[in-house]
């Protein structure tokens, strides 16, 4: 199954980092106040960055490791793609 390792930029300018199956479902889920704690208070959010992975595993390590680097090393990922 391929799953999606994202970056959402939030209204206060804060990142958010998950994964998903279904990045269109998920942004809504987001943007409806129904995803997670964190994207609640800052909506709306966009979609920043989006990676495919061929699986949940590899996806969730990605996740991992975006949400150790610093707020430079994410804005230089999201201006790559």
């Amino acid at each position: 199954m391929t799953c999606y390792c994202y970056i959402l930029t939030c209204s206060d300018g804060s990142y958010y980092t998950g994964w998903t199956t279904d990045p269109k479902r998920r942004l809504k889920q987001h943007n409806k106040g129904t995803g997670a704690r964190y994207t609640r208070c800052r909506r709306p959010v966009r979609l920043a960055y989006l990676e495919e992975h061929p699986d949940r595993g590899s996806a969730m390590r990605r996740e991992f490791r975006i949400k150790k680097m610093g707020r430079k090393a994410k804005e230089k990922l999201i201006k790559s793609k």
